[in-house]
């Protein structure tokens, strides 16, 4: 999985992504080659409870000529250049005019900051700010923005993996901004590989939906279409987001702190030997927000690495593919797939010998003198498991009563079923 995921991080990485525009649509065309997409179009103008979906922006090109000839902030080099969502400008300025315009990090000097405006028409530059210091203060500007702002549509696409019920398990990320790494691609690319590995499980229970779309208002405009939808069949839902760094695994919880996604993925963790933390809700983040407001309230968390604004690498361009492992990335894909296996498996079970232990021998699953090679770890599992299958407790409780991971329980349930016994 670590080269693919290489492969398609290498493609999705120069493509310039905003919450709207052509950017965002290469990007789902590409994720498409993995996971099944279902397109919405969400035209300028239309209300979204209170948000209003922005005109639609677009950039062709994008640079500043400075006094001596030399070109800068070549958004062809890097797309972090040009403050996202700029209205098209051309003309010349003087260093002092310039730098209204301009965006640096003093803190952190070699790295270009990562600026929006989608709200408020403007436009802008992001350099590093040892290069903005060191340029010239006398003579002229020549200054280009090579973009458009018009009327147009807001992007998001989702995808429905049917189950055997209608109950949903729901996975969200956001796919708006441009060239970073752990703070933007990690996300739609563990989705995406998550739907493969998911949609390989036969017989599924849950039905599980993927949303790849613009943070903030894409969600916003989604919910406004499925929210009451999804608010009465979600189970449990998460928004993926910085995915990819090898730091210790952070879970944030839903506003319920109990929920099933929150039991599910503390379990996991707790029971997969990886450092982890867990923090409470909070309304700084993602759109976990959104999910969490109080006229949906869902049990959405957030499973992620290194928590956005926790590394310094965060929303510059030293959010790079440096900056990320996709041994680590692959290693969050494999945890998600672990919660959604405890997910398929926690039931609650019930013993069809409701009276005294059953007679496993007989079935084939008890040890005996003349056949000494069962596990009998496994054994006292197997008998813990059938002596509270009382179906009020579900296999998280009973595997949590002996401290270890529900996953431990897979082959002990497919037994069980064989023999009839559950």
């Amino acid at each position: 999985m670590k080269e693919e995921l290489e492969k398609y991080f290498d493609r999705l990485w120069p493509i310039c992504r905003s919450i709207t525009g052509n950017g965002l649509r290469e990007s789902l065309k590409i994720l498409e080659e993995i996971i099944p997409l279902q397109w919405s179009e969400v035209p300028t103008g239309k209300s979204v409870f209170d948000w209003t979906i922005p005109k639609e922006w677009n950039i062709r090109e994008a640079w500043i000529i400075t006094p001596d000839g030399r070109k800068i902030a070549d958004f062809s080099i890097n797309n972090l250049h040009v403050v996202n969502y700029s209205v098209p400008i051309q003309g010349e300025f003087t260093w002092e005019e310039l730098n209204k315009h301009i965006h640096t990090i003093p803190e952190i000097p070699n790295a270009i900051p990562y600026i929006t405006s989608y709200y408020r028409e403007n436009w802008g530059f992001c350099l590093a700010h040892q290069e903005w210091i060191s340029l010239p203060k006398e003579g002229k500007y020549k200054v280009l923005i090579d973009s458009t702002l018009e009327e147009g549509n807001l992007t998001y696409a989702q995808c429905v993996l049917k189950g055997n019920t209608d109950r949903e398990i729901f996975f969200s990320t956001y796919l708006c901004h441009p060239s970073m790494a752990n703070n933007e691609l990690s996300g739609p690319l563990a989705t995406a590989f998550l739907y493969r590995m998911i949609a390989s499980i036969p017989n599924r229970k849950y039905t599980y939906r993927f949303l790849f779309a613009p943070e903030t208002v894409g969600v916003i405009a989604f919910l406004a279409e499925y929210g009451e939808y999804l608010k009465h069949h979600i189970d449990a839902g998460y928004v993926l987001t910085c995915c990819g760094d090898p730091g210790a695994f952070t879970y944030k919880r839903s506003k319920h702190r109990n929920s099933k996604a929150d039991i599910v993925a503390e379990h996991v963790l707790r029971h997969s030997q990886k450092k982890h933390s867990v923090i409470e809700f909070a309304v700084g983040g993602s759109d976990e927000r959104q999910y969490c407001s109080p006229g949906f309230n869902m049990p959405v968390g957030s499973l992620m690495r290194t928590m956005y604004q926790r590394y310094q690498e965060y929303h510059t361009s030293l959010d790079n593919k440096d900056f990320i492992s996709f041994a680590a990335l692959e290693e969050t894909v494999m945890m998600y797939f672990n919660m959604v296996r405890v997910f398929e498996m926690n039931d609650q079970y019930v013993n069809v010998i409701s009276h005294g232990e059953p007679q496993l021998g007989k079935r084939g699953l008890y040890p005996s003198s003349i056949n000494p090679v069962f596990n009998r770890e496994e054994t006292h599992r197997l008998l813990h498991f059938l002596s509270f299958a009382d179906g009020e407790k579900d296999l998280v409780e009973i595997a949590e009563w002996r401290n270890e991971s529900a996953l431990l329980y897979e082959n002990i349930i497919q037994d069980c079923r064989k023999a009839g016994l559950i």
